[in-house]
């Protein structure tokens, strides 16, 4: 395997794993919105710890395909950085979006609500489907030596 599928492989593979770790220690957080103790939206708080595990799973599944992608260099790097910054950021809006006691999935005139809802359309939902079309156009390519 080419030096650049290794190393796309090593930042994906330690992007989940921190990823993963971030999600445990949001569970201390999610206990706290539980219990009262924080003052934060639980549902929203447990979305946030299950979005962050569920996302480790899919950096690792980019990860795990890298040997069956089509893609050169510069498509390898670009696949990459969307799933890693859409799964980080679907974490850490969602968690900010418990805090703030906010849905924030529509336009409703509320500032800290619109602006939830614009950080999760620009660094989630974009970067996600744009991430998505990319790994399957991969697979599609294929690789000769896979």
């Amino acid at each position: 395997m080419s030096d650049h599928r290794t190393q796309t492989q090593r930042f994906l593979g330690q992007a989940g794993a921190l990823l993963i770790l971030l999600g445990l220690l949001t569970g201390l957080y999610v206990a706290a919105a539980m219990t009262g103790k924080l003052s934060a939206d639980p549902h929203a708080a447990l979305a946030s710890h299950l979005n962050a595990l569920l996302g480790a799973f899919w950096i690792f599944a980019v990860a795990w395909s890298v040997p069956l992608l089509g893609l050169g260099a510069r498509g390898l790097t670009r696949l990459a950085w969307l799933v890693v910054v859409a799964n980080y950021a679907n974490w850490l809006v969602t968690a900010v979006k418990a805090a703030l006691k906010v849905s924030g999935v529509d336009f409703t005139g509320e500032a800290k609500n619109d602006a939830v809802f614009i950080a999760l359309s620009l660094l989630v939902v974009v970067p996600s489907l744009l991430a998505a079309v990319g790994w399957l156009v991969g697979f599609r390519r294929g690789r000769a030596s896979a």
